[in-house]
């Protein structure tokens, strides 16, 4: 009986993981919204967040993660930066130093905002936590669309994500 209920969980868990890493999301479709939330660690994310503001799909960007040492004006020259986009449209962040705090420092910017809608810009692996945790802090009526930066991680970077994510679910799932 309890041989067929660990198979059981060990069944769901490699079931789960396989959906996991079969179902990564992509790019999302040309949507506007207020800004575009970057959360730094991976290639590709701050660029594709310029690119939204460039293009018009978002009034501003905030980059949550920032390494503190890291000065507005190396930002710019590091991404190439226009000195006008970086002083009316980019915020960086600099309180976040995991992907629970940076939920916490996206909602606080979006509050001081009074931003209705963002588009959420990570990693593919790194969606379905990072929406998750931002959702969490996020009021109901803030709209979020995920849009993310398409890699091709290695199995132990899936398997480290997938079980974060289980554990970040966990986790908000428990009483305060």
């Amino acid at each position: 009986m309890i041989l067929r209920f660990v198979a059981g969980l060990v069944l769901i868990y490699a079931f789960g993981f396989l959906a996991f890493a079969v179902t990564l999301p992509g790019p999302s479709a040309e949507t506007k919204t207020d800004a575009v939330i970057v959360l730094t660690g991976g290639p590709g994310r701050i660029a594709r967040g310029l690119e939204v503001v460039a293009t018009g799909e978002a009034k501003e960007m905030f980059v949550s993660g920032v390494d503190p040492e890291v000065k507005p004006g190396e930002f710019a020259a590091e991404f190439d930066v226009p000195r006008r986009t970086m002083n009316c449209c980019v915020t960086l962040g600099y309180l976040a130093v995991d992907t629970r705090s940076n939920a916490g420092e996206v909602a606080q910017w979006m509050k001081e905002k009074e931003f209705t809608s963002a588009r959420l810009v990570t990693t593919d692996w790194h969606m379905a936590r990072a929406s998750s945790e931002v959702t969490e802090t996020l009021p109901e009526e803030i709209r979020l669309v995920k849009d993310a930066v398409v890699s091709h991680p290695d199995l132990a970077t899936l398997f480290l994500e997938y079980n974060k994510l289980l554990a970040s679910e966990i986790s908000q799932g428990l009483p305060v």
